[in-house]
């Protein structure tokens, strides 16, 4: 990190303005880390003054309630997350800017954005939307989908969002749990470079939801809307903001998890308010007049977090599309036009732009560019130094999750750059760390991520768990009274003090051979260094008779053959950069390898095919990207038998 960053970023202005407060002496990350999180109920209020944050009613109380689950947060407190956006507005720059893949941009003023915003938050009062109500969106990643949101927080309306990848079953499966009042879509979409027509979808989604009386649909019409999008938009009406109790509902996000009903995460508004401050506007270091593109879809929590860049007066810069089309050199061509001063991807894209042979600093001017986001899936070492000599500036690899709204572990601007196939230290607030199968801290080795204290972002319930018998269970029936995230990491305090973490992917996909266990990351960073392999997924199959069988599947570049030229390479580049104990027994060429919808390899449920599980009993289709891949690993584990080897 450049000095002047260490003198200039907002975080050392905080830990300034903290430290002279308070009386404290905070000479680096890790002192004003310990402070945040042993003293909450002082650095929370810090938070609040430092952002001008407006808690109305009485927030002397900070924390109520100090257990796990069933921490209380300002109980006393009032907020509406959309009028803390829009005291941020920046006049004389855009809220919003929206590309798509047909070229088109759309530029949203603050001015045009507020107006919208109250327009259609007066159009929903009209179909009956009141606080707690909720209104869903089938929708991409475009500037309709802001607004929609944004109208919703400032009605104290609660809102639900899937983009329009998914299949209209799969969109009930979350939203039919909600029972909307109101669905909000767009008649069609680009990718690929083809335009999608998404009328059939809309109308079997329509006919599934009952409960919605009003469907608003942008850019076309069709026999199930309501009413045109720009006649909703301009209702008139009253410019108002409600206030809502601090742990009100302001949206439902939708987990990654494949198997079940899809699980509804219920965040309130203050707690994200709060933890989005942190991320964005002190370990991201996002500043008034900043443009942030994340690459995402509306389905990820990615999403949630770059149109939180509006709370400190940034640029939210929305791509609905292709991240490859025409080319993978797209996402740096818009960061040149656009001036980005921030930009998201996931190690999957970076792992493309590598084998492209891209260069993006040389391609472009990306003198604007500050930092480079990462995350989504661990990123390997060597992945991670090609792209800070390919682009340029520091990266802030993060690992959170939908599950908070928010990173547990980023880069911050007062320790050193990491190394790379390292994060940055626990986020402010966030008392992350690795224990043993005890529960017992570890320091330098491997060990599972727990959260030991409340974070404001914390879920205010599961929909539809009333008695929260689902999130005790999910969060915390393995260490009580402890989170557990389900990452295997290891946390390491360098020569100097500051503290590196490394996250090694799920822990209930970790190898295990012989009693040595490896995280699948570093094997997939072994085998996609490989200009032919462009991913793989590998699992480690328990056997009757007590062997262990640990196959990998491998997805080839186009006109690439799995010989045993190329078996023979695989194998070395594992046994040499990740584990000679973990060599897979059978590398098995597939046609592709489905995942998530946010983009994660379906490691368990392919594991559990092996096994001899249905498919059905294994994953949700409406939670895979590509279900009909699914068929393919079912009839290769019938061909094999139920164990596999």
């Amino acid at each position: 990190m450049p000095e002047d960053e260490l003198t200039v970023s907002r975080m050392a202005a905080f830990r300034d303005e903290v430290a002279a407060r308070r009386g404290l002496d905070l000479p680096d990350y890790q002192a004003l880390w310990s402070w945040t999180v042993d003293e909450p109920e002082a650095f929370w209020p810090d938070v609040v003054q430092h952002f001008g944050l407006t808690l109305s009613g009485d927030a002397s109380c900070v924390l109520a309630e100090a257990g796990m689950p069933g921490a209380v947060w300002f109980p006393g407190a009032s907020v509406s997350f959309a009028r803390e956006v829009f005291r941020q507005a920046v006049p004389d720059r855009p809220a919003l800017v929206a590309l798509d893949e047909t070229g088109a941009v759309m530029t949203t003023s603050w001015e045009q954005l507020l107006r919208s915003t109250q327009g259609l938050a007066r159009w929903l009062e009209s179909q009956g939307v009141r606080a707690g109500d909720r209104v869903v969106g089938y929708l991409g990643n475009r500037s309709e989908a802001v607004v929609a949101f944004l109208a919703c927080a400032s009605i104290g309306a609660i809102w639900a969002v899937c983009n329009q990848d998914v299949s209209a079953a799969g969109a009930a499966a979350r939203f039919t749990q909600l029972e909307p009042k109101v669905l909000v879509t767009a008649r069609s979409s680009h990718y690929g470079g083809r335009r999608i027509d998404h009328a059939e979808a809309i109308a079997e989604l329509v006919a599934a939801l009952p409960t919605a009386k009003g469907v608003l649909i942008v850019g076309g019409e069709h026999a199930v809307s309501t009413a045109p999008w720009d006649e909703a938009v301009a209702t008139t009406g009253d410019e108002r903001f409600v206030d809502v109790a601090f742990d009100h509902p302001l949206w439902v996000l939708f987990s990654s998890g494949t198997t079940g009903a899809p699980k509804g995460l219920v965040h309130g508004h203050g707690g994200v308010l709060l933890q989005q401050c942190v991320g964005i506007g002190l370990h991201f270091d996002v500043r008034p007049g900043d443009r942030l593109l994340w690459y995402c879809s509306t389905s990820w929590v990615m999403w949630n977090f770059q149109v939180a860049s509006l709370l400190v007066g940034a640029t939210a810069v929305l791509y609905d599309g292709s991240p490859n089309h025409p080319d993978v050199d797209l996402l740096w061509r818009i960061a040149e036009e656009h001036r980005i001063t921030q930009l998201g991807v996931s190690p999957g894209l970076l792992s493309l732009m590598e084998k492209e042979g891209l260069t993006p600093a040389e391609q472009h001017d990306l003198s604007a560019l500050r930092a480079l986001g990462v995350t989504g899936s661990p990123l390997s070492a060597q992945l991670a130094r090609w792209a800070r000599w390919q682009v340029g500036v520091p990266l802030n690899v993060i690992s959170g999750g939908t599950d908070v709204a928010t990173a547990f572990v980023a880069a911050n601007p007062l320790d050193p750059e990491p190394a790379p196939g390292r994060m940055g230290a626990p986020c402010l607030g966030v008392a992350a760390v690795a224990v043993d199968p005890s529960g017992a801290p570890l320091a330098g080795e491997v060990g599972e991520l727990v959260i030991t204290r409340p974070m404001p972002s914390m879920p205010v319930e599961l929909w539809g768990d009333p008695d929260g018998d689902r999130y005790r269970e999910t969060y915390f029936s393995t260490f009580p009274g402890v989170w557990r995230q389900g990452d295997w990491a290891t946390f390491t305090t360098q020569p100097d003090g500051h503290v590196t973490v490394q996250v090694h992917g799920r822990s209930d996909a970790t190898l295990n051979r012989n009693g040595v266990r490896l995280g699948t990351s570093e094997i997939y960073a072994a085998a996609e260094r490989l200009p032919e392999v462009l991913e793989t997924l590998v699992v480690g199959v328990e056997q009757p008779d007590g062997g262990y069988w640990l196959p990998m599947f491998v997805h080839l570049a186009d006109g690439c053959a799995l010989d045993e030229e190329l078996v023979a390479r695989l194998r070395s580049a594992i046994r040499t950069a990740a584990s000679p104990r973990h060599v897979p027994d059978e590398l098995i060429a597939v046609p592709g390898l489905p995942h998530t919808l946010t983009g994660k390899r379906l490691e368990v449920p392919v594991k559990r095919l092996l096994l001899g599980h249905p498919t059905a009993e294994v994953v949700s289709v409406s939670a895979v990207d590509r279900p009909e891949l699914l068929a393919w690993f079912a009839d290769f584990a019938a061909a094999r038998g139920a164990t596999g080897a």
